[in-house]
């Protein structure tokens, strides 16, 4: 399958707008970019007027299956929305629950131009099964979590079902499922799982996963329990950050955390709304590019944020490090798209993606540039970052795939997803009241 997109502006892969290009995909790459139309044929052919191709988003934190709790738990502390909202939800959940509650992230995800996201969860068979049939990419984690140091971590559930992931389904379909390590936090854990995870994932050659710092209870608990180390030193002690790792949130890191954080090359995964909605605070992203530390962006799940609207994530990205610093040159618009691009498909493993170049896989998406709010145009990046939505998107593409255009899901039944959903929360709310 090829497609042309013809006379259409683009983002180059060095940023730059460039209007009336032509772009070939053939075989789930970009073959062609140019001024002059190419000579290969193309099965399809899309007009460029009033459009924009650019790359398209990767989500580096989220909880997909936790759609099904979207706006169940708010006005909430952390502490009280896990243990009284989501924990006794997330027990209830089966196999079907997960796998119908992700497509519907992946739906949501497409829509807002979405293709791979960095997940975190368990029963991530099913997590990978949606991904799969709804054409997306995804990192999937099975989360670990312990509180009894006397379990070995080869005799947890939580191994088995990641160890059998490996084998099963790390680099399968071309590349777009990639398995990974998953540590949901310190609070949540052992020393000797954390050693022993960490050890795993060096063993396997796995990316890891993992919860940092979110909130200052967290942060200063941590403190308390392990001689004054903060979370960043305790994992950095542990041999956790041995592996490439995506640490999600960093809102409370210390001055050492930030020079530990760079000397490992670990990503940051900022998600600026789930930390206002649960009051965590803010992620000091500044601090952490000026140290050379690749900041991405992340949703976060939709129980904490309410949607997968990166756009709107990008938004808040920008505002609160202007608001929070009082500095209006804070987090520039160029920035902001680049945390949600390329650096979260670098986050990921995905070092072909996430820019618009020969050679690089075809995730791409257009934007319709002919609505109320992105005119006039002074400038492209500053109308994506502060004026664009995912109601913007007209075209969501992987691997040369269109899996989403002008409205229609076209690899999955729209529909049926929303049937099942509600039906699995009924399930689980009736389980909950008995």
């Amino acid at each position: 399958m090829s497609t042309l997109f013809e006379k259409i502006t683009i983002l180059d892969k060095y940023g730059t707008v460039q209007p009336n290009h032509y772009v070939y995909v053939k075989d789930g790459k970009v073959a062609y970019i140019g001024k002059d139309a190419p000579l290969q044929y193309a099965d399809d052919i899309i007009s460029g007027e009033g459009k924009l191709l650019m790359p398209a988003f990767y989500n580096a934190h989220t909880h997909s299956p936790m759609t099904l709790m979207r706006g169940y738990g708010e006005n909430m502390k952390l502490e009280d929305w896990l243990h009284k909202r989501v924990f006794p939800f997330e027990e209830k959940l089966d196999r079907e629950a997960v796998y119908w509650a992700t497509m519907l992230h992946m739906a949501e995800s497409f829509r807002s131009g979405i293709v791979s996201s960095t997940d975190m969860y368990f029963l991530c068979e099913e997590i990978v099964r949606a991904a799969v049939e709804s054409g997306a990419k995804i990192n999937v984690g099975r989360a670990f979590t312990s509180f009894d140091e006397n379990v070995p971590m080869r005799e947890m559930r939580a191994f088995k079902e990641l160890d059998a992931l490996v084998k099963l389904s790390n680099g399968a379909y071309g590349g777009r499922i990639r398995v990974e390590a998953a540590l949901h936090a310190e609070y949540t854990s052992t020393p000797r799982l954390v050693r022993e995870i960490a050890e795993y994932a060096a063993s396997e050659g796995l990316q890891m996963h993992v919860h940092v710092s979110e909130t200052k209870a967290e942060h200063e608990a941590c403190k308390e329990r392990h001689e004054g180390k903060t979370p960043v030193r305790y994992f950095y002690d542990a041999g956790l950050f041995d592996v490439k790792t995506t640490a999600a949130h960093g809102v409370w890191l210390e001055k050492e955390d930030i020079a530990l954080l760079a000397e490992k090359k670990v990503t940051v995964a900022s998600c600026p709304i789930s930390n206002l909605k649960l009051a965590s605070g803010v992620c000091p992203v500044p601090e952490l590019m000026k140290a050379g530390i690749d900041v991405a962006l992340g949703t976060d799940s939709v129980a904490s944020n309410n949607s997968l609207d990166i756009f709107e994530e990008m938004k808040f990205f920008s505002l609160l490090q202007k608001g929070w610093r009082g500095d209006p040159t804070l987090s520039t618009p160029r920035e902001v798209l680049n945390a949600a691009t390329f650096v979260g498909a670098k986050s990921q493993g995905r070092t072909d993606c996430g820019r618009i170049a020969e050679g690089y896989r075809a995730d791409l998406i257009v934007i319709d540039l002919q609505k109320p709010s992105l005119q006039p145009l002074h400038d492209l990046y500053n109308n994506l970052v502060y004026s664009a939505s995912g109601a913007d998107v007209w075209l969501t593409m992987i691997d040369g795939k269109t899996v989403y255009h002008k409205g229609e899901f076209l690899t999955l039944d729209i529909e049926r997803v929303y049937f099942e959903v509600n039906g699995a929360v009924a399930r689980v709310l009736g389980m909950l009241n008995e």
